[in-house]
């Protein structure tokens, strides 16, 4: 059976669920995959370590879109990869997350008839007002199959698509990732003691815009634990934004993605405002709260060992004094966060 599968990733964190895809691939025989990276080949975010750190390829295809703006994005990756598919045969385009250039692939893949994968499908906050939010609905919208991660996501896009045959609760492929580095990991060269110190993240533009509250929920980060080292790697606005405050945190340079992994995995608690931290949070079973009102993957929440904080110093204050007491709420790994997300998903584009 030949099947060409062309992979599209539209920012670093998606290698990390693309890299599973790609292990799965190489090991069926007449399957053959192309990956696309439309950023620029000299992207400062995909460090030679990402990919070794991941085991995968470098993208053999670069779009080199560069831009901030949303729908420059969108028509730059629109024409290139119209132009791909004109001189490449694909059977299947999987688009991964949620981003302006995962959008724009996915409506080039149905304009041309070509069948369309969605990873990670049926995640949404419910609010409209955010770009992500409309390229969801675009993408799933547009899906001949939607790989969802948990049930909550499953609900969504089965209810939103009106065709059941359509989804398909894969599981979250970003512990197959964990999974198979969970013995590679690194620790990184800092000093830390494991356990007793907590990793914080940002990442969310909408946080930065509003620098006095984001100021007031870092203040009530480092009063509320004084004694605990917060360790925050972080990149370029991020980075700028938290020094600027001088409030205590210890900001480091960006860790390559096994570092990271190793300061994640032995944190006392992490905190941050992205999902797929949280994720990793509840796959190594540690404290995680959520800056944000909302989180994509419910089950972090549901299940495992995040909470959700709205932005709000109070609550963000309490769960601190939660963690501290020693009082965390218990927690269990979410269905299907075995480690074949990728095995299921060939299965079913295979079948």
């Amino acid at each position: 059976m030949n099947k060409k599968i062309c992979i599209v990733a539209g920012a670093r964190p998606n290698f990390v669920k693309v890299a599973p895809l790609i292990r799965a691939i190489d090991k069926i025989e007449g399957a053959a995959y192309q990956l696309i990276y439309t950023g620029k080949e000299d992207d400062p975010t995909l460090e030679e370590n990402l990919f070794e750190d991941l085991q995968m390829p470098r993208p053999s295809i670069f779009f080199n879109v560069d831009s901030t703006k949303l729908n420059e994005i969108t028509s730059r990756v629109m024409s290139e990869f119209d132009d791909y598919l004109d001189n490449h045969s694909t059977d299947v385009v999987i688009v991964v997350d949620d981003l302006a250039s995962t959008m724009a692939a996915a409506i080039v893949t149905k304009k041309r008839g070509v069948k369309l994968a969605h990873l990670v499908a049926g995640t949404r906050s419910f609010d409209i007002n955010m770009p992500k939010e409309i390229n969801r609905l675009v993408i799933d919208a547009l899906s001949d199959y939607l790989f969802t991660a948990g049930v909550k996501s499953n609900s969504v896009a089965t209810r939103e698509q009106g065709e059941t045959s359509q989804t398909y609760m894969v599981g979250n492929i970003l512990m197959d990732s964990l999974r198979f580095n969970r013995d590679r990991l690194k620790r990184p060269q800092l000093d830390i003691e494991e356990g007793n110190y907590i990793v914080l993240t940002l990442n969310r533009k909408a946080l930065f815009a509003d620098r006095e509250h984001l100021t007031e929920l870092l203040r009530t980060i480092v009063e509320t634990v004084p004694d605990v080292p917060v360790i925050a790697p972080l990149r370029n606005q991020a980075r700028e934004v938290v020094e600027e405050m001088n409030l205590g945190i210890n900001v480091v340079q960006p860790l390559s993605y096994l570092e990271f992994g190793w300061l994640s995995a032995h944190a006392k608690a992490i905190i941050t405002d992205s999902g797929n931290v949280a994720e990793e949070a509840t796959f190594n079973m540690i404290p995680c709260i959520t800056l944000n009102s909302y989180t994509e993957h419910k089950e972090t929440v549901t299940v495992g060992s995040n909470v959700l904080v709205d932005g709000d110093a109070t609550k963000l204050r309490e769960s601190l004094q939660l963690l501290m007491e020693g009082k965390w709420k218990t927690c269990e790994l979410p269905n299907r966060w075995d480690g074949r997300t990728a095995e299921r998903i060939m299965h079913v584009l295979l079948g």
